[in-house]
């Protein structure tokens, strides 16, 4: 059996697991038990402006502060995403892979079905740094070389140059190569940019739709298009597990969805920009539908 098969079947006994727990009205209890683990320090005193994370905002904007007791961090994510961007029109990896980092955090906190996504993520920013290290490893055993230059795997073009002109990258066959990996994560990138871009949204007819719903449409638009029929249904189901939305105010530390939106704003904006610059440098290369 095939990774993605592995995968697929992963996905199916879980939601075997959670249809069991939705039937016995056992979910709303696994989220606020879940949320409760995660916010382990929910006693802890409000953080005071000193401990401001420095994110600068615009139009007013209130900076960010690190949310007490809880792994995954909005603040440390926005801060990556800007670190991100480099001149001209380049992403740096480092910030962009623990922009990554944060967003793994996120997906793990919504259980274990956008878990396991997170953890194929996971491993592709693994592979990246790897041969990162690799590169180093490598200089290092060559001993010193030019002076000032840069390593192949400090910024997405710089990595896509190398890796063409090493042969890495191959356009009809699957390949471990970084340009190949980057593909997958910028993917996934527009999916979650989609999603926190839906939850930000206003209400809609008078109502704030559930976050699965707009999960859904959001996979649906997007990441849907590169996976199996099976996969596919798999996911969607996995959607009706999604927490509500009180549940994501907590998560990045808000009250309301005015406050939610505000921040979800920020983070859809700074995405856009990594996004848009990625696609850019994929496109020109070529490398939009490798294998």
């Amino acid at each position: 059996m095939g990774v993605k098969g592995k995968a697929a079947l992963a996905i199916l006994v879980l939601l075997l697991f959670l249809g069991s727990m939705w039937l016995q009205g056992s979910l709303d209890r696994h989220w606020e038990s879940c949320l409760k683990s995660y916010n382990h320090f929910d006693n802890d005193p409000p953080l005071s402006n000193s401990s401001d994370v420095s994110v600068l905002g615009g139009e007013g904007e209130v900076a960010l502060v690190v949310c007490p007791g809880q792994v995954f961090q909005v603040s440390l994510l926005l801060a990556s995403l800007l670190a991100s961007p480099a001149s001209p029109s380049d992403v740096l990896l480092e910030p962009y892979l623990a922009s990554w980092d944060e967003l793994i955090k996120f997906m793990e906190s919504l259980g274990p079905m956008v878990g396991l996504i997170s953890q194929e993520i996971q491993t592709k920013t693994s592979i990246i740094r790897h041969l990162a290290l690799e590169e180093e490893e490598k200089k290092g055993a060559d001993g010193p070389t030019g002076a000032g230059a840069l390593p192949s795997y400090s910024s997405v073009r710089l990595m896509i140059q190398a890796e063409l002109a090493r042969g890495l990258v191959d356009f009809q066959h699957y390949s471990e190569s970084g340009c190949r990996t980057l593909l997958r994560l910028h993917r996934a990138l527009l999916w979650l940019q989609l999603f926190l871009e839906k939850l930000a949204a206003p209400r809609s007819a008078g109502r704030l739709r559930s976050p699965s719903e707009l999960c859904r449409e959001a996979y649906q638009s997007t990441l849907a298009k590169h996976h199996t029929w099976l996969v596919r249904k798999a996911a969607e189901l996995a959607f009706i597990a999604m927490p509500e939305r009180g549940f994501f105010y907590r998560l990045v530390c808000v009250q309301n969805q005015e406050e939610a939106s505000a921040v979800l704003h920020r983070v859809v904006r700074a995405i856009g920009v990594v996004y848009e610059r990625t696609q850019a440098a994929l496109e020109e290369h070529g490398m939009l539908d490798l294998p």
